[in-house]
C-alpha cells in the first residue's frame, strides 16, 4: 500500500477533529501527489512530540527557517511508508535521538493544519507523540538553532497555540493510558 493510502487509513481511523479530518481527507481524494511537498494545492506533514522518559518535559527545536519553538517534523519521504514512519524519522533526524523513539500508541494525537509561503499554500500535518528512552541525549540538527528540553509548564512561553495544542492533546492521552 503507498503511503498516500496509508495515511487516508490513518486519517479514516482518528476519531478526533472530525471536521478537520475530512479536509485532509479530501485533500488526498483530490490530489495524488497530495503527501509530498511539490503538490502546490499544499501536502501532508508528519510531526512528534518527544516527551521525555520522566514525562515532565518535552523537547522543541528553534527552527532554523521559521525561527520558532516547534515539534519535531516535516516533510514525507518517498521511502516513509506511513504516516507514522514519517514523524519517526523527523523526530530521529530533527532531536539527534537514533534510536528508542517510540511512539503512544492509539494514532495521530491531532491534526494541524497551517498556511505556509506560496507555492505551496498549506501544510496539513499529522501530529503524533513520541516518548525518548532512558540516558536520551538529543543533539541539535542543521535543521535547527538551538534544541531544549522545556517543562510542560514553560511551553506556553515560548511556543505557538498548535504546540500548546499538541501538547495538551498530549497530556491528554498519557492520563488515558
Amino acid at each position: 500500500m503507498s503511503l498516500h493510502e496509508e495515511t487516508a487509513l490513518v486519517l479514516k481511523g482518528y476519531e478526533g477533529q472530525p471536521e478537520l479530518r475530512e479536509v485532509y481527507l479530501e485533500h488526498l481524494a483530490a490530489h495524488p501527489d497530495g503527501m509530498y511537498k511539490p503538490c502546490t494545492a499544499g501536502h501532508v506533514t508528519a510531526s512528534a512530540l518527544v516527551i521525555d522518559p520522566e514525562r515532565e518535559r518535552v523537547l522543541l527545536t528553534l527552527h532554523r527557517k521559521l525561527g520558532m519553538w516547534l515539534q519535531m517534523g516535516g516533510h514525507c519521504e518517498d521511502g516513509d511508508a506511513t504516516p507514522e514512519e514519517a514523524a519517526l524519522r523527523e523526530a530521529r533526524e530533527e532531536s539527534g535521538i537514533a534510536h528508542g523513539l517510540t511512539l503512544l500508541p492509539g494514532g495521530p494525537v491531532r491534526l494541524d493544519r497551517h498556511p505556509i509561503p506560496a507555492p505551496c499554500n498549506w501544510h496539513l500535518d499529522v501530529q503524533y507523540a513520541a516518548l525518548a528512552p532512558a540516558g536520551a541525549e538529543a543533539e541539535i540538527s542543521e535543521e535547527s538553532l538551538d534544541l531544549r528540553w522545556f517543562p510542560y509548564a514553560e511551553v506556553a512561553d515560548v511556543a505557538d497555540t498548535s504546540v500548546v495544542r499538541l501538547l495538551e492533546a498530549t497530556l491528554e492521552r498519557l492520563a488515558a493510558r
